[in-house]
């Protein structure tokens, strides 16, 4: 049944940092392990892994907001130290280590079971069409460990709502690197103090903003107008909109048993 957009949003803040896990120092130190030179060889390795031995230009289309050239530094590099599979794997125990060791003895109580179960149900069942990244994850067999089924469904819901924001930027005309810029100013921050745009050469990012403001998104300070915000709060509404399939499997109560159960986990890993 559909369920309301606060509390699909809801799900959202509660799934990113289970999911999140994986880019955290015990999976790094596993890619690193494996011949990668640095984080960003393992994230690229392991969040890339489910789509098969694709080129950059692929990698770089699902995952839409790295600017160019970026992706090209890692992929297909990453695959003469290591295959997808072995980055599958690799990633999943790295992450359910990782997340059993932050969530300490919630880790083994029965109602983690249940939560891992209810996940899943929930990050299976929803329609792959025109999600790519979603797709490749759902060709991933089911860890049975309960704290790396928990996880994994919260990689799937995860990347399910990625594939669904990335069409709704698209639907707005907002390329990868705006997107981040449009983050940046939602967060009251200037886009070059911001983490992951805060690398690009100044000429490059301004080059971004000032396209923004000519199409009357940005104001002259370098801020958000009415239209830019507006523009911003549509995207996110559009977002919550399009992962919602994903819960329509769960009835009101066991969605609301899902998030009582998840606040507990997500707090432990987001304290870390």
């Amino acid at each position: 049944m559909p369920h309301s957009q606060a509390k699909v949003h809801r799900m959202f803040e509660l799934v990113e940092p289970i999911a999140t896990v994986t880019f955290s120092e015990g999976p790094t130190e596993a890619f690193l392990a494996l011949g990668m030179r640095n984080y960003w060889d393992g994230y690229f390795a392991g969040r890339a892994a489910p789509l098969g031995l694709v080129p950059a230009e692929v990698v770089h289309a699902v995952f839409y907001n790295f600017a160019d050239g970026e992706v090209a530094r890692h992929i297909p590099w990453v695959w003469g130290k290591t295959t997808p599979e072995e980055a599958i794997a690799v990633r999943e125990r790295g992450s359910a280590a990782a997340l059993r060791q932050m969530i300490g003895e919630l880790a083994d109580s029965p109602g983690l079971v249940r939560v891992a179960d209810l996940a899943t149900r929930a990050a299976v069942s929803a329609p792959t069409e025109g999600r790519a990244l979603y797709a490749g994850l759902r060709a991933i067999d089911i860890p049975e460990e309960p704290v790396a089924r928990l996880w994994h469904a919260a990689t799937l819901l995860r990347e399910h709502r990625g594939d669904g924001h990335n069409a709704a930027l698209v639907t707005h005309g907002i390329g990868g690197t705006e997107a981040h810029v449009l983050l940046a100013l939602s967060h009251g921050m200037r886009p070059e103090d911001f983490g992951r745009i805060h690398h690009l050469p100044k000429a490059q990012l301004a080059g971004v903003v000032d396209g923004l403001r000519a199409r009357g998104l940005v104001d002259a300070a370098g801020g958000f107008t009415d239209a830019g915000r507006q523009t911003k709060e549509r995207i996110e509404a559009l977002t919550d909109e399009l992962a919602s399939p994903a819960y329509d499997v769960l009835s009101t109560d066991e969605l609301d048993e899902l998030v009582a159960g998840l606040e507990p986990i997500a707090a432990a890993a987001h304290a870390h």
